[in-house]
């Protein structure tokens, strides 16, 4: 046998030993994906949708630092007409009014004591800013924007407010503008898609009591008039009287 034979036959058999001895190679197990997270826009909006779906009636309390609490009455028929009754919405806080709205359009409504209705917008359509005390878009015109996909939203699970087991999630409009499509705030939804509770720059409102059925449609406290709505701001002071002369 030849040198150059001899190591053939010896890398041969080395290799075929290699081949055969050792325990066999264990696949590398791969790490296991985590679980998805659920999305929270996603959770929302579900709550949402039921919350669209929705007609009753319901009463809330708005606290605010530094202010008196404030009753809220929310009725949302089954026509699809709505009333918000906002303790203190007009005047400084010192006229009750109703917003309402029919296929006809918008109406502020002077309630306790009661007296006319104005129309002030067309069905749909938002408020003038002088006479809008906004708590009504929390029922009705925010949840269109929470449901709607193509609106910037940063959504994101909040702790849960005060007298609410319910979850609670965290929103912020997600471009700047003169007029963001909602306000900065954070919602609480039940199960059945009432709102527990909610927390705004203008204060926190929160469920009281039961809520009950809708009625078939809403009513107006008072006639349909021509005239000029409540402002939202205090009246100015009346002017004072002129000093009285002096006499020598």
């Amino acid at each position: 046998m030849t040198t150059g034979t001899a190591l053939a036959v010896l890398t041969g058999l080395l290799v075929a030993a290699c081949g055969s001895s050792g325990a066999p190679d264990t696949p590398v197990a791969s790490a296991s994906a985590e679980p998805a997270q659920p999305d929270p826009r996603a959770l929302l909006a579900a709550r949402v949708a039921v919350a669209k779906d929705k007609r009753y009636v319901a009463a809330y309390t708005l606290t605010a630092q530094g202010k008196a609490p404030r009753s809220i009455l929310v009725t949302v028929a089954t026509d699809r007409t709505w009333r918000v009754d906002v303790q203190g919405g007009a005047l400084g806080g010192t006229q009750d009014v109703a917003i309402a709205s029919r296929p006809e359009g918008l109406y502020q409504c002077p309630i306790n004591p009661a007296s006319g209705c104005v129309r002030v917008a067309a069905s749909g359509k938002r408020l003038p800013a002088a006479v809008d005390p906004r708590l009504q878009y929390v029922f009705v015109a925010w949840l269109d924007v929470l449901l709607d996909r193509q609106i910037p939203l940063a959504v994101a699970p909040a702790e849960a407010l005060a007298d609410t087991s319910a979850p609670c999630f965290a929103v912020e409009p997600g471009v700047t503008a003169i007029a963001p499509p909602i306000d900065p705030g954070t919602f609480c939804y039940n199960d059945d898609g009432i709102l527990t509770a909610a927390k705004f720059a203008f204060g926190q409102l929160t469920l009281t009591g039961e809520v009950v059925a809708a009625p078939g449609t809403i009513s107006l406290p008072g006639p349909v008039v021509d005239g000029s709505p409540l402002s939202t701001s205090a009246p100015p002071p009346p002017p004072s009287a002129p000093a009285s002369p002096t006499h020598s």
